[in-house]
């Protein structure tokens, strides 16, 4: 166990070691993964590989210039006036932390305001865009990794039951990892362009300065489990608060809590159908771990890499427990009916 548990510290601290190179590479593998399907399609119809690996990238080159004008100049505009928006938070807290110590409440306004800094949230969000964009400065790295493992996908079967000797080996495992992966990110796309969509929309009516750049925060934040919704409201409600007050900040936030609750709660659980298999802690874990390992870009992905670590978990008998560890309450309720059919969960 303890060997194990070296060999697992000294593969994170290489991961972490070469996260500039990993992390292109990993991107560039999971849009291989949402790419393959619609290449196998076109391959079907005829169309051959050199072209369709050609009009996939140039649709993933355009929508990366769509998204490089669009957040562009904002991103470099709200960076410019973050010391100002932070300052007038301070004040506001002040001025509030004053008004407490007025009804009688003893509160230490140097502790507090060093302890719960809003501006710190809005930095970090500015911090996690301003690194997705440094990450598209790879734009080269990642298409020509890209162009490369879809070259190979045909041969990657063949090329698995070589290594393992057994020319009729079924893949099943590997072919669930392909799906689980290609399903999630699909859907969590789809829900995630809604909620873009429709907070850019909110703050537009409600006048909040830099619109379509918190509405892709949505979109990006949407990924992180849990409490990336929360995570993407808190920094335009401050901003609606410093620039139009307090009631269009109650505003925004009712607006966020509104789509929230319908994207997550409503349409993602009836669109996804029994859920992504993994325990709601895992999730959370998953989340922090990965952010630590790789950055905001490894909490982007942490759900993704973590469901392909289950499954492969799962394929091999002597860790198929850490993949019931990792899954959900219904995966431990199945291994136990195939275990005992007649029992019932306690």
């Amino acid at each position: 166990m303890l060997l194990n548990l070296a060999a697992f510290i000294v593969i994170i601290a290489g991961i972490m070691s070469a996260k500039s190179l990993i992390l292109p590479f990993l991107l560039a593998i999971f849009l291989a993964i949402i790419c393959a399907p619609p290449l196998f399609w076109m391959r079907k119809k005829g169309v051959p590989t050199v072209i369709s690996i050609l009009l996939l990238v140039l649709v993933l080159l355009g929508l990366e210039m769509l998204f490089s004008s669009l957040i562009g100049s904002s991103i470099s505009e709200f960076s410019r006036n973050l010391p100002h928006y932070q300052e007038r938070l301070r004040e506001l807290t002040s001025s509030y932390i004053t008004w407490f110590k007025a009804q009688g409440f003893d509160i230490s306004s140097e502790v507090l305001l060093e302890n719960l800094n809003p501006g710190k949230l809005m930095r970090y969000s500015a911090n996690m865009l301003g690194s997705l964009t440094g990450l598209l400065t790879n734009t080269f790295m990642i298409v020509l990794t890209l162009i490369f493992i879809l070259s190979e996908a045909a041969g990657f079967p063949n090329k698995i039951r070589a290594m393992l000797g057994n020319r009729d080996a079924e893949l099943s495992e590997y072919g669930e990892i392909m799906q689980g992966v290609n399903k999630y990110l699909a859907l969590k796309t789809l829900t995630s362009l809604a909620t873009g969509v429709l907070v850019t929309t909110l703050l537009k009516v409600i006048g909040v300065d830099f619109a379509i750049m918190w509405g892709l925060v949505a979109v990006l934040l949407n990924f992180i489990p849990t409490i990336g919704s929360i995570i993407a409201a808190i920094p335009a409600v401050l901003l609606a608060l410093v620039q139009l007050g307090v009631i269009p900040a109650v505003w925004v936030a009712g607006g966020y809590l509104v789509i929230n609750v319908i994207i997550g709660n409503v349409l993602e659980p009836k669109i996804m159908g029994s859920g992504i298999g993994l325990s709601t802690l895992v999730i959370f874990v998953s989340m922090a771990f990965w952010g630590w390992v790789l950055g905001p870009v490894g909490m982007l992905l942490s759900i993704p890499l973590t469901m392909t670590c289950k499954i492969a978990l799962a394929g091999n008998p002597e860790t198929r427990w850490l993949a019931l560890l990792l899954g959900s309450n219904r995966d431990a309720e199945t291994a136990l009916k195939r275990i005992n059919p007649n029992s019932r969960p306690q």
